[in-house]
């Protein structure tokens, strides 16, 4: 009896949302939005030697704008294009610190069921990123980070001052958006490319990747 009470319970609550997001919202309509808010990121993966990298967190921020494009009762494809900042920090050999600049293209799938008077966002999808710039700071001197697909040996740089340009991976987001289109929003990313470049005939172990998250107020029109 309580098997079919807790069935019936869910599946009435589940038409009624359907019901109320369907008399509620116009979900036939694209939209377009802005958002920013606050990178939290740090670079994994290994070095030649083959060991861990063992960075801490950099702090950074976001913005930019999408579009939400309805695909059927509640769902949206949302394409974008952002400007983030990623990076880390380290205090394995003194006190160094990397900021890496970005514009990305996310696109992501985007369910907003309504919950109370607004609704709740779930998304998530692929995303690629093209280095614009960035700095290595390590124990107070700063180095222009350098976007090459190949390490250049000769000129002796540091280990995180040559990056490759592409980046891409997947976004994972989930937040509740207001009644007055005003939302708020935590994203997670991590990083697929090695954005660590190569080394010509060297057998190099070196790999990077971009992962964080970032926390995000956003607006609708």
């Amino acid at each position: 009896m309580k098997t079919k009470f807790l069935a019936f319970t869910i599946a009435t609550l589940f038409s009624t949302a359907l019901f109320a997001q369907k008399m509620t919202y116009d979900a036939g309509r694209t939209t377009f939005g802005v958002r920013g808010g606050v990178n939290f990121f740090n670079i994994t993966g290994k070095n030649a030697n083959g060991d861990r990298y063992e960075n801490n967190i950099n702090t950074g921020f976001h913005v930019g704008v999408n579009a939400e494009i309805p695909v059927g009762t509640g769902s949206y494809l949302q394409p974008g294009i952002l400007y983030s900042q990623k990076g880390a920090e380290s205090t394995t050999n003194g006190n160094n610190e990397v900021d890496l600049s970005y514009i990305e293209v996310p696109v992501n799938f985007v369910y907003k069921p309504v919950l109370g008077t607004g609704r709740v966002l779930l998304g998530f999808g692929p995303y690629v990123g093209v280095g614009i710039g960035g700095k290595v700071k390590s124990n107070g001197t700063k180095t222009d980070v350098e976007f090459t697909n190949e390490h250049s040996t000769e000129t002796n740089t540091a280990d995180f001052a040559e990056f490759k340009r592409l980046d891409y991976g997947g976004n994972f987001l989930a937040g509740y958006e207001f009644r007055n289109n005003v939302s708020f929003q935590i994203n997670a990313q991590l990083g697929l490319a090695n954005i660590s470049p190569e080394t010509n005939g060297v057998d190099d172990k070196t790999k990077r990747n971009n992962t964080g998250f970032g926390v995000s107020v956003g607006y609708r029109f």
